[in-house]
């Protein structure tokens, strides 16, 4: 099946305190990992595992979905698949685990495991950043998975700001695009890396996704994580 029994990280005698002791390593099964953080998720058009949350839980976007043509105002996670109950679901149970003790180590261990088949993880293919607290933990699973490359495209400006100010720059593991307002809108200066969505495509000003060529599937595209991309522009369909 999807979830293997085999193990990954922490001796079972830490689990009853945390944090566990300097020289205890904490320990999971696959099994186990996966029920705490409320499993990962599969996108279609990418090259591994994703993280998704409920669109209807973002706190930016919420908002921006009632106005006219901004980048929220269509969002393909409020349609389809991602309203099946089973799905809503399984968001719930994500949201909820966040503030479990034990997530950056779950979340590690899981996106460990898994490298063997693809290096790249894409935060939030639904939903986004519930908070400072919330980027933090996002941030601790990157530099416990070094060699695998993230990306977290999201709208919540406020909390990148109030990051950075905080803690500095993000690993060099993990590109952050802060999405920009509206469709054909300018990239986002406050940050480094963004993404936009337009109308056509000599309005993308670094690059444009080409996954509307090509099945609408990443194939051996990886540019959404490469941070020498200021700006990744898509094609609104």
């Amino acid at each position: 099946g999807l979830i293997p029994e085999t193990c990954l990280r922490v001796a079972p005698e830490s689990r009853g305190s945390f944090p566990p002791a300097e020289k205890e390593v904490i320990m999971f099964t696959v099994k186990e990992a996966w029920a705490l953080v409320g499993g990962l998720s599969k996108p279609s058009k990418m090259p591994g595992h994703g993280y998704g949350l409920s669109a209807k839980d973002c706190k930016t976007g919420s908002i921006l979905r009632k106005v006219a043509n901004s980048v929220c105002s269509a969002c393909y996670a409020l349609k389809g698949r991602y309203v099946f109950p089973n799905v809503y679901e399984a968001h719930q149970r994500r949201l909820k685990s966040i503030d479990n003790k034990l997530w950056v180590e779950a979340m590690a261990s899981l996106i460990n495991w898994y490298k063997k088949k693809s290096k790249y993880f894409r935060w939030h293919d639904s939903g986004d950043l519930q908070g400072v607290a919330h980027l933090k933990k996002i941030v601790e699973v990157c530099n416990k998975t070094p060699e695998v490359m993230h990306w977290l495209p999201t709208r919540e400006a406020g909390f990148i700001k109030e990051y950075k100010n905080k803690y500095g720059e993000f690993p060099k593991n993990l590109v952050v695009r802060l999405s920009a307002t509206m469709v054909n809108g300018v990239p986002h200066k406050s940050h480094g890396h963004s993404s936009t969505v337009v109308t056509s495509e000599n309005l993308a000003t670094s690059h444009l996704c080409k996954a509307y060529k090509q099945d609408n599937e990443c194939k051996s595209c990886r540019a959404c994580w490469d941070p020498k991309y200021p700006d990744i522009a898509y094609l609104k369909h």
